[in-house]
């Protein structure tokens, strides 16, 4: 068995990217607030549906899967802006893959203390019924990949434990809360994926949102258990090389990024004498209150990580770009 790498796509419009994707037969996930409308008629931002005339650009793809968003609703807006009956008739709006469940992240700025942690895994598991029941409305029940949230790996069982009855043999289910974790220490990359290979069923595989290509190496030993990993590092390596080569960061130079990145993936994979990169000891779990503090924090281990995987060079972090990185993810945050 062998991790399967899915290429996380910033929209499905027809350009240079999508066609990237197609050309390279690579399986892509899409986030559904890539897919959203949104409205200013009323004198402010809200969200005004789905723009699912996309979803036909996506039929060269081999395989498209489908992410809620998570993240990117607590971070943006405080929530989900839609209903999971408006989630559940988008997932059945094209034959996806693999369509996750609704849930609740808890990285630490999400969730800043141990019962908003609590309070949020209850929140999954309920939008997880919740989703299951929609799917079978709709009849999609059978591509629906439940979603388990944690902060400590013990967190991670409640969820599954609460789910236990949608876990048929050969089942796959996402794991949440993996993309700012660390590789190491008990709440680190390595500690979930063990604990989860020792209570699931040997046949249900994991898929595991956002991990970097970094932390490829320190998987290998829990192929059997991954099934898959998303990433959209790439367009994170294409907007600093942009910047420092003084052009624009167009979809035709964002696609190139995203074949070397997938090239690149795929030699750490079929690298069974590949060298473990040095363990670098983030505690993102302390992430700062302050947003540009937080902003400056996450644009340092951002930039870490790709220098690790070989992304960026070595010499690439200097104090003015981690600035000008920080400022991109404030700005970000202050548009959501």
């Amino acid at each position: 068995m062998s991790i399967e790498i899915i290429v996380g796509l910033p929209h499905l419009s027809a350009g240079p990217i999508l066609a990237q994707a197609c050309a390279l037969r690579q399986p892509a996930l899409i986030s559904a607030n890539a897919l959203s409308r949104w409205s200013d008629r009323r004198g402010w931002r809200e969200w005004a549906g789905w723009r699912l005339s996309q979803l036909r650009n996506a039929k060269g793809l081999s395989a498209l899967c489908l992410d809620s968003a998570g993240f990117v609703a607590a971070a943006r807006y405080g929530g989900f802006p839609w209903s999971l009956t408006d989630y559940v008739a988008l997932a059945a709006a094209f034959p996806f893959r693999w369509w996750a469940s609704a849930d609740y992240c808890v990285e630490a700025e999400i969730a800043r203390d141990r019962e908003e942690v609590i309070d949020r895994l209850s929140r999954t598991i309920r939008a997880n019924r919740d989703c299951r029941r929609l799917a079978e409305d709709h009849g999609i029940a059978d591509t629906l990949m439940p979603v388990i949230q944690g902060r400590l790996p013990a967190d991670y069982e409640r969820c599954i434990d609460a789910l236990w009855g949608s876990l048929r043999p050969g089942s796959l289910i996402g794991v949440g809360s993996m993309c700012r974790r660390d590789i190491h220490g008990p709440e680190g990359l390595v500690a979930v994926v063990d604990h989860l290979d020792q209570i699931l069923p040997p046949a249900v595989r994991i898929h595991a949102f956002g991990v970097k290509g970094s932390a490829l190496p320190y998987l290998l030993p829990f192929e059997h258990r991954i099934a898959s990993i998303d990433s959209q590092a790439y367009g994170i390596s294409a907007r600093q090389a942009a910047r420092q080569a003084g052009m624009s960061k167009t979809d035709r130079f964002v696609a190139a990024h995203m074949a070397r990145w997938v090239g690149a993936q795929h030699e750490r994979l079929a690298s069974r004498a590949l060298r473990l990169p040095h363990h670098r000891p983030d505690d993102l779990g302390s992430m700062p209150m302050d947003p540009w503090a937080t902003a400056i924090a996450l644009a340092r281990s951002e930039i870490r990580d790709l220098i690790e995987s070989g992304d960026l060079d070595h010499d690439q972090m200097t104090a003015p770009w981690i600035e000008q990185w920080a400022a991109d993810i404030y700005a970000e945050r202050l548009a959501g």
